[in-house]
């Protein structure tokens, strides 16, 4: 089977739809649709279906589409291992990836050191929600992922390794001005019958089960596209928000972090695969062990330091079920 044609349906698949998928790979619509088509009859099953907003995969297309994917990791893979073989045996790019607070500020700490300690080095930074950043680490997309076991959690996962950063203490994000904007810590009560914004389902829940034990009820009312946004939404008044302590160096100027009493936090974890590790990647784990007990992070006496603890229940429907 033609690998580019395998390449064609996962990108359908990813984009559900024929002519986005066209103008990605710069084919045309009709071509897209005799690659598919001509899967099909190899196959002998059907693998897409139309539905009104595009096509989505068959459940055979769904299986197979798993497959394929992880088949065309490895063929990049193998292409990346011939042509860096070809440049003499030159150190492959380190790959890291990292939740949006922590790739703010304590990732690329840890990098310069990498690159203080080693030379030059090619690297990559990809910002990603915890989910995302983990399956990207198992099937050896990146090299090193930086992520958070905040609702729904880490799931177990032979293929991958961890090692534990440090407890993340959650602050509140006021606007700068605010009558209760101060040194802390400020019980959660204190806030109650405020707005709330939140840009995941993960944070949310953090400040949910927060609020619960104070025995108070938190009005997410207002949600955001992504960290940037509820930052704004705080910044204007709209409304106050639950951030990563590992943020309050990192924050804009107009808002305010302040403490709050037993704070809610998340544990951080550097996740790598356990096949074919990064030259480099023990170097920069040290680097984040590091940069994490200066930036803040608090570290936990019994914190498990084998396999990842089962998954959580899954969230209601409908709740976007990612970590920040």
């Amino acid at each position: 089977m033609d690998l580019v044609v395998w390449r064609t349906f996962v990108t359908v698949c990813r984009l559900g739809s024929l002519s986005a998928a066209a103008a990605e790979l710069h084919h045309t619509q009709s071509a897209v649709s005799r690659q598919i088509a001509g899967l099909e009859r190899q196959l002998g099953v059907p693998l897409v279906e139309r539905h009104a907003r595009g096509v989505r995969p068959t459940p055979a297309g769904e299986a197979f589409r798993r497959h394929a994917q992880a088949t065309l990791a490895e063929a990049d893979r193998a292409v990346r291992a011939a042509r860096e073989a070809g440049d003499g045996g030159a150190v492959r790019p380190l790959a890291v990836g990292a939740t949006p607070s922590l790739a703010a500020q304590i990732v690329p700490a840890a990098v310069r050191g990498v690159l203080e300690a080693a030379g030059p080095v090619r690297w990559s930074l990809l910002p990603a929600l915890s989910g995302q950043l983990h399956a990207r680490v198992a099937a050896g997309d990146l090299d090193v992922g930086v992520v958070t076991d905040a609702p729904p959690g880490l799931p177990q996962d032979a293929r991958v390794e961890r090692r534990f950063l440090g407890l993340d203490e959650m602050v509140v994000v006021l606007p700068v001005g605010h009558p209760l904007a101060g040194p802390g810590p400020l019980p959660i009560a204190a806030l109650a019958g405020r707005t709330w914004a939140e840009d995941n389902e993960g944070s949310a829940a953090l400040l949910r089960r927060h609020a619960a034990r104070a025995g108070v009820t938190a009005r997410v009312d207002l949600a955001a596209a992504d960290l940037p946004g509820k930052l704004a939404l705080v910044a204007t008044g709209h409304a106050v928000a639950l951030v990563p302590g590992v943020l309050r160096a990192a924050l804009r100027a107009d808002v305010t972090a302040v403490p709050l009493v037993d704070p809610p936090s998340r544990g951080v974890y550097a996740i790598t695969p356990r096949r074919e590790p990064h030259p480099y990647a023990a170097l920069l784990l040290d680097r984040l062990a590091a940069c994490a007990a200066e930036g803040g992070l608090a570290p936990a006496a019994g914190r498990p330091a084998g396999p990842l603890p089962a998954p959580r229940a899954a969230p209601a429907a409908g709740a976007r079920a990612q970590t920040a």
